[in-house]
């Protein structure tokens, strides 16, 4: 590019201008090759650790493109674990015979920019500022959304018994909107409190109660630094994905999210209610905020448009039959997400690519290679075990969510899920983080396969993360399926390694094959997967949640009651 430089933008001098251009910008740092990084790690490798090498090579290759779900890549990459599926001898577990399961994925996306107009009670309507007042949010259930209704202000928008908690206590909100303040207490268990804070968990509470729409109102404790309706209105126009049910609609939790008030909005919406919005804001600041709720002084009129486009795609399904007459029908699944997030912005070497080696071509690596261990073995499990490569991780859990919704066999058959994602395997691990451990019996089996491997079962180092709600098994515990899902831990180097995985490559381009991957321990966690399926597999008893455990309760899982 050219432009004018000199003792200032532009010199004049004796009525002359004078420009010059820039000298050529320095190249970018050059990526290293993929065959240099491959001649540079070369060293000789144990057959396991060299198998599991190569799922990673091709599945991290630049070739792949960062295996985007709906791209042609992962459907390569879906392809390549059918085939290795079926080199280990698993059985199809798909549609038609086949090793893969069509997912009817759904990118959706606002067409416009929506029109929010508050009518008060007693008052001419205001038309609402888009990127002041508020943000609208696409309906991937239809192309044109249009709402009139009162609305109902219901706090956090939470109902939890066992923290005796009812947002919805005292008001009728059957035909109305409901308002509420996005996120949840602090004082709640970190897993809990991130399922609550789920936008998807407080509509499904909405539609519970008979409303027709919700609004997010920007919590007054995200104040410090970029707020959330700031970064709502930055990506208000991305595309979101889900998947989409026979008539061609998207599947969505029973009620739309409509958008997101500002506190500037808010101001405006709760003028003449019970409390004003500055009162709701003084007492959200508390870590336990607990509200009154009420119907605000008015109606609410919502147009919003969708675009939608179809981008179909797969899971990977292998089976292993059980050999026991009593059990072969119960069906253990193992499970790891192929998909990561394709190509996205250069960084500092130019590189565009996002490979996800260790998200999650490694997990995909480690259910290949269990897949492996149990027809080496000569032994058939009891149960069934099923291996499921899911789409859409990336996307919000959408192909795990859709095979949940249209599983493969009949959903009561499934007695456990073990999750494989983003196992880090920099360094030699000698503890283990298994997610969900403590919530069923699985918590025991889990504990004696870590120990079989020479480590320890560690405690959640990140309890307010809500990890545990956060990966694809998740959404078996939702259908009430015991599940757990495992990490190597921070024991010895592995905080520094996890902190520095976590800030320097987690989503980037630099997740690839050049890391220093030490695959012996890949073949560790391998191993304790392993450890974990077998039992449970081979386990007189069904996997059971503990006696009273929140997510089994609420979603009727066996034993939780």
């Amino acid at each position: 590019m050219l432009r004018l430089i000199g003792a200032a933008a532009l010199t004049f001098a004796a009525g002359a201008a004078i420009a010059q251009t820039d000298k050529p910008a320095p190249p970018p740092p050059q990526k290293e090759s993929a065959a240099s990084i491959n001649a540079r790690v070369m060293a000789p490798l144990p057959p396991d650790q060299a198998a599991m090498k190569a799922h990673v090579m091709f599945l991290a290759s630049d070739a792949m493109r960062g295996r985007e779900a709906g791209s042609p890549e992962f459907d390569i990459a879906a392809q390549y674990v059918a085939a290795q599926f079926y080199a280990a001898g698993l059985r199809p577990g798909g549609d038609d015979g086949g090793y893969l399961q069509k997912v009817p994925l759904l990118g959706y996306k606002l067409a416009d920019k929506g029109n929010f107009v508050w009518t008060p009670a007693r008052g001419t309507p205001q038309t609402l500022a888009f990127g002041e007042d508020f943000v609208p949010s696409p309906n991937a259930a239809r192309v044109e959304t249009s709402l009139n209704a009162p609305v109902v202000f219901v706090g956090y928008g939470i109902v939890a018994p066992d923290y005796k908690r009812d947002d919805y206590k005292g008001v009728d909100v059957k035909g109305k909107i409901v308002a509420y303040i996005g996120g949840a207490p602090r004082g709640y268990d970190g897993e809990e409190r991130a399922f609550f804070s789920s936008p998807g968990t407080k509509a499904a509470i909405a539609s519970a109660h008979g409303a027709v729409g919700a609004i997010q109102i920007e919590s007054p404790r995200a104040g410090r630094g970029a707020t959330p309706f700031a970064a709502t209105l930055r990506q208000y126009d991305r595309e979101r994905v889900t998947w989409s049910r026979a008539d061609g609609s998207g599947k969505n939790d029973g009620i739309p999210l409509l958008g997101t008030i500002s506190m500037a909005g808010a101001a405006k919406v709760f003028a003449g209610a019970k409390m004003s919005w500055d009162q709701v804001r003084k007492t959200a600041d508390s870590d336990d905020a607990k509200f009154a709720s009420f119907p605000l002084a008015g109606t609410l009129s919502v147009a919003i448009k969708t675009a939608m486009r179809p981008m179909p795609s797969s899971n990977v399904i292998g089976i292993i039959p059980g050999a026991d007459p009593k059990l072969k029908d119960e069906v253990v699944i193992l499970s790891a997400h192929l998909d990561h997030i394709g190509v996205g912005k250069p960084d500092k070497t130019g590189d565009t690519i996002n490979n996800g080696a260790e998200d999650n071509a490694i997990g995909i690596a480690s259910l290949i290679e269990e897949a492996k261990r149990f027809t080496a073995s000569g032994k058939p499990p009891r149960r069934t075990v099923m291996f499921l490569a899911v789409t859409a991780e990336e996307k919000g859990l959408i192909g795990s969510d859709y095979f949940a919704n249209n599983p493969t066999v009949p959903l009561k058959s499934i007695v456990a899920d073990v999750n494989l994602d983003m196992p880090l395997i920099t360094y030699k691990f000698e503890d283990m983080v298994v997610f969900g451990a403590p919530r069923s019996t699985l918590g025991p089996i889990v504990q004696k396969a870590v120990e079989s491997v020479g480590v320890e079962l560690a405690p959640d180092p990140m309890p307010d993360e809500g990890l545990f709600v956060r990966s694809d098994h998740f959404r078996f515990v939702q259908k009430g399926i015991p599940s757990v899902f495992l990490w190597p831990g921070y024991k010895g180097g592995g905080k520094a390694a996890w902190e520095d995985f976590m800030k320097n490559h987690y989503h980037q381009p630099s997740d690839e094959i050049g890391l220093p991957l030490d695959w012996e321990q890949g073949v560790r966690f391998v191993a304790v997967n392993y450890a974990i399926a077998r039992e449970i597999a081979d386990n007189d008893e069904r996997p059971r949640w503990n006696k009273g455990d929140y997510f089994g309760t609420v979603f009727g899982g066996y034993g939780a009651k």
